[in-house]
């Protein structure tokens, strides 16, 4: 069935996408640059709001409880409070060039700093749990002017990280701070002003009521908006102990990705939840964005989505309240809901979105019958402003694959060897160019652009080079088999072995460290470290665990295995050979997995198209449809090792 939509330009456009002709049909009909589309943000959300202005925009509800009290904005309400925010920003000192950033969880407020932030300047989302000497260094490498965060509340340190933070970059001058307190109703508004914690002071920028300045904002711009493309939102990248990087996006990536919502997935009838935190581009620039270019309504359940208090017991009861027809998810988020019984009416559902890291076989299969709805698997990266590609929503859905790339993204698979276009099925770096490309200028830093792009040896642009490895099969479907860089990806949430490696490195015994991401039913992969001791030492693998929970500040990236090796791998020039080390990982993880039926694994292996392959030995003493119950979950391929009579 073809439904027919409005694209951003007004113009009723076939939203179908089905396969490789569709995106080249797209593209065939003029270039990117000849597309009619808002150039700011502002103008994105004044397009949406003119068409759509009393249709609902951003639903916000405090408690997952769906019959709890909920906040929604109209498109028209939210294009006004959005320009009381940019106008707050601007009477702060706030120009084109500086920075707003947000230490918040979802909330209204934290919609409204996202996009006025934008409008007046260059917001800057960070996220709340990063340690104070992170974010402050964060607040420093954009030279923030205003911080936007939480009031002193109880249950939470936001404030008092945030106030540490800002002891350490005297440039932030001045501090809005948002109450959720406006939120609570009966009891808990009268008990929660008794228990508060007192509201550090510890630094010398003002403090300021973020609504009761908003408050006396008129609701059109005091300003012009911007005439031109710029830089309008800055994001970090994954990080541990140290600096994370900081990526820079021009209006014109953030535009883009809000027409690929519009063109492909929504139109103004659709109603997307999205429980992912407010300071990632899934949240923001994809799902926010969407809704942006299409006029859908956006629902955010809970200061912390998924993490928050009750929302996987009620998620079915939330999409049965607000009509749901798209949901954004991740992998860790579909298990546990796959602990739950579908227990509300969600006709409404279509499709469910999928990002962040790779999909169980297994768990794909049981979450559709589960939940009666289609899931369509995407690949995008901060570097990019996002969106890469899609399984197809209307056509075949290869389970393991990142889909197709969308319309204007081209995607080449590169030699790391030599810097060439490899052939169809063989694997190298996938390396794009869209518009949410900024070639040469990705990070804030210059230095860390050095090598991050394939200049025009291919053609005019720039291709990113993404880090991952992956390959391109004759349909034109994407799929990644490994990582050129070495980040571990812990349920979409990226984390540096390098970090890792010098805090164990710091103790004393310790010769050699090296970190990889093992298979984790739940995560996708979690830390583990491989040492290798001085000559003499005596230390156990539980006191090196202790010493590095005490050296790695963030808990995400502490080793959930650390095993002392009398010799690491390691290449002829003496570099930590990590794919022997990934190969032991697997071959424990699988063994403890398959434990209770039997069998093990025979050997781990790279194969020209998958990456890495466990073999399972066929004894007899497992059935296949075992082998698969104890592994499905995992994202490793794995295959019966062949035998004597099989050769």
């Amino acid at each position: 069935m073809i439904t027919l939509a409005e694209d951003m330009t007004g113009e009723e456009t076939a939203m179908v996408y089905a396969n490789i002709d569709d995106r080249n049909a797209i593209e065939n009909e003029m270039p990117w640059d000849a597309r009619d589309l808002p150039k700011t943000t502002y103008a994105l959300l004044s397009e949406t709001a003119k068409k759509h202005g009393p249709r609902n925009a951003v639903s916000f509800r405090l408690l997952s409880d769906p019959n709890s009290p909920c906040e929604t904005l109209s498109w028209s309400e939210l294009r006004d409070k959005t320009g009381q925010a940019a106008n707050l920003f601007r009477s702060l000192g706030v120009g084109e060039s500086d920075v707003v950033a947000f230490l918040l969880p979802n909330a209204t407020e934290t919609v409204l700093t996202y996009l006025g932030g934008q409008v007046a300047g260059i917001v800057n989302p960070i996220n709340p749990l990063l340690e104070a000497e992170q974010i402050a260094s964060i607040l420093r490498e954009t030279n923030a002017k205003v911080l936007v965060t939480m009031r002193a509340f109880p249950k939470s340190d936001l404030a008092q990280k945030a106030a540490e933070a800002v002891r350490f970059a005297p440039n932030v001058k001045t501090i809005l701070e948002v109450d959720l307190h406006r939120y609570l109703t009966g009891l808990k508004r009268l008990i929660v002003p008794l228990i508060r914690p007192k509201n550090p002071s510890n630094h010398d920028a003002r403090v300021l009521n973020f609504n009761a300045e908003m408050a006396k904002q008129p609701t059109e711009l005091t300003f012009e908006d911007s005439t031109n493309d710029r830089v309008a939102t800055y994001f970090h990248t994954g990080g541990t102990t140290g600096m994370p990087k900081v990526v820079q996006h021009r209006y014109s990536g953030i535009v883009y990705n809000a027409w690929l919502g519009s063109r492909l997935l929504f139109t103004e009838t659709d109603v997307q939840i999205c429980p992912l935190p407010l300071f990632h581009v899934f949240a923001t620039i994809v799902s926010m964005g969407a809704s942006l270019g299409s006029g859908a309504e956006i629902v955010f359940p809970t200061p912390q989505g998924y993490r928050g208090e009750g929302v996987f017991d009620n998620f079915w009861k939330l999409i049965e309240k607000h009509k749901v027809t798209f949901m954004i998810t991740v992998p860790t988020a579909m298990s546990a809901l796959m602990q739950r019984k579908v227990d509300a009416d969600i006709s409404t559902l279509r499709l469910a979105f999928c990002g962040s890291a790779p999909l169980p076989l297994e768990l794909y299969k049981r979450f559709e019958a589960a939940a009666g709805v289609t899931i369509c698997e995407g690949y995008g990266l901060t570097e990019a402003t996002c969106l890469v590609s899609i399984n197809p929503p209307d056509g075949e859905k290869r389970v393991g694959s990142i889909g197709l790339p969308f319309p204007y993204t081209d995607v080449r698979i590169m030699s790391v060897a030599t810097g060439e276009e490899v052939a169809v099925d063989e694997i190298g770096e996938i390396c794009i160019s869209n518009p949410g490309v900024y070639g040469g200028k990705t990070y804030t830093e210059a230095e860390k652009n050095d090598g991050l792009f394939y200049p025009g040896t291919i053609s005019n642009a720039q291709y990113l080079r993404t880090g991952d490895l992956g390959r391109k099969d004759t349909d034109g479907y994407l799929w990644i088999t490994g990582r050129a860089k070495d980040l571990i990806i812990r349920g979409g949430h990226n984390i540096d072995p390098a970090e890792i490696e010098e805090a164990l490195a710091g103790h004393d015994a310790v010769a050699f460290a090296g970190a990889i991401g093992q298979p984790d039913k739940h995560a996708g992969e979690v830390p583990c470290a491989f040492v290798e001791l001085v000559d003499g030492a005596s230390i156990t693998e539980d006191e090196l665990l202790e010493f590095a929970k005490d050296h790695i500040h963030e808990r995400a990236a502490h080793p959930k295995h650390l095993e002392i090796l009398d010799e690491l791998p390691k290449t002829a020039v003496g570099k930590i050979f990590k794919p022997d080390l990934r190969k032991r990982a697997i071959t424990r993880v699988f063994n403890e997995a398959l434990a209770d039926i039997g069998t093990e694994v025979q050997s781990v292996t790279e194969d020209k198209k998958r990456g890495l392959v466990a073999h399972i030995a066929d004894n007899g003493s497992a059935s296949k449809d075992d082998i698969t119950s104890a592994l499905g979950a995992f994202t490793i391929p794995w295959e019966l090792a062949k035998t004597d009579s099989d050769s």
